[in-house]
């Protein structure tokens, strides 16, 4: 009884240990719990959005007409309205998003910065000029677009892994790595977008901002499959997130093998913002700002893994919706509206590290 009493005392110990285990499995269970409940609010909001993004458009359709759609009903203008433009579109946003973010999330959680995004980093300006140099230098078009998008992901990757690699892989020098190949990357799409002729130029524009008007098909599908395969791993494998984030030596002690852990980990977010790239096109802040939003209501580790997803997926939808209908008679791709929405709070993170350090 001594132990309890000091529980309620406030000191938590007790003589046999046993109490602070179990308040540790309580906290734990109130964690699970809050990830649960804020997850579930999240995907309804989602769900509200892509109904109320059904809904909008040149033509209007109420309510009733687009349940009935969904169902099977309509009639064929309906069909090709509902089920052909929006709900492709509505789905692209929201696989882009649960891509960017879930990648995102898992980049800052291991490089311990909240200021490491693969936008940030270089690896969506990798695809990006991966993307160009097919359409712009080997005048490829449709799928060989998107494979050298891809392409260029993963080759920027290996670079910044490689150069950053020093007996072992380093958070602080892996973000100095990639924003330096972020740069020339930049620099690159550039050039090649200023040495093309007009008309190829703009036909490249999706490769600069993002956009997912056009997105259908065989791009969706395959959005669709290597998004929930690589999305999955990550949410199996993030469980080793919590003890890398309390540093090196911790994990260790803790049996986790680091530098294979955080590659492997990498490596699948690699593969995500790859994936969502090279059908999209790189959509700007998302795996910068939704990881940020979801630690802040569940906390590190695979809850705020996956709750960025879902934040990340609700953003990029508001986005889309916003670029579209926020201004009559202005359209904006979304990569567009995520970057001016995404400047201030990059602004924001900036100035608040500076007062407090890293946080």
């Amino acid at each position: 009884m001594t132990g309890w009493r000091r529980v309620a005392g406030g000191t938590g110990c007790s003589a046999d240990g046993h109490v602070p285990a179990l308040r540790l499995s309580a906290l734990r269970a109130g964690a699970r719990h809050r990830a649960i409940l804020v997850a579930g609010l999240c995907v309804a909001g989602v769900v509200g959005l892509a109904f109320t993004a059904l809904l909008l458009g040149a033509t209007s359709l109420p309510a009733t007409r687009v349940v009935a759609t969904l169902f099977g009903g309509g009639d064929p203008g309906e069909q090709l309205i509902v089920l052909g433009l929006r709900a492709p579109r509505i789905a692209a946003a929201l696989l882009a998003g649960v891509g960017f973010a879930m990648a995102g999330a898992t980049f800052q959680s291991l490089l311990h910065n909240p200021l490491a995004s693969p936008d940030i980093l270089g690896i969506s300006g990798g695809a990006s000029l991966g993307a160009l140099v097919c359409l712009l230098v080997l005048g490829a078009t449709g799928p060989l677009v998107a494979l050298g998008a891809f392409a260029g992901a993963m080759g920027v990757a290996f670079v910044i892994w490689a150069v950053a690699w020093n007996r072992g892989l380093h958070g602080i020098r892996f973000v100095l790595v990639g924003v330096g190949v972020a740069y020339l990357c930049g620099a690159l799409v550039g050039w090649l977008i200023a040495s093309a002729n007009v008309r190829v130029a703009l036909s490249a524009f999706q490769w600069t901002v993002g956009s997912v008007a056009d997105v259908r098909g065989d791009s969706l599908g395959l959005l669709t499959v290597g998004t929930a395969v690589c999305a999955g791993w990550v949410l199996v494998r993030s469980r080793m997130l919590r003890p890398l984030v309390l540093g090196d030596d911790r994990a260790r002690s803790l049996g986790v093998r680091v530098n294979a852990a955080r590659g492997e980990l990498l490596g699948a977010a690699v593969l995500l913002v790859a994936l969502a790239t090279s059908v999209t096109g790189p959509i700007s802040f998302i795996a910068l700002c939704a990881p940020a939003i979801a630690r802040r209501l569940v906390g590190h580790g695979s809850a705020a893994v996956g709750t960025a997803g879902v934040i990340g997926a609700a953003l990029t939808l508001a986005a889309d919706v916003a670029g579209q209908f926020a201004i009559p008679g202005l359209v904006a791709p979304v990569g567009i509206v995520t970057g001016i929405l995404g400047a201030p709070y990059v602004l924001w993170l900036l100035a608040r590290t500076d007062r407090r350090g890293p946080q």
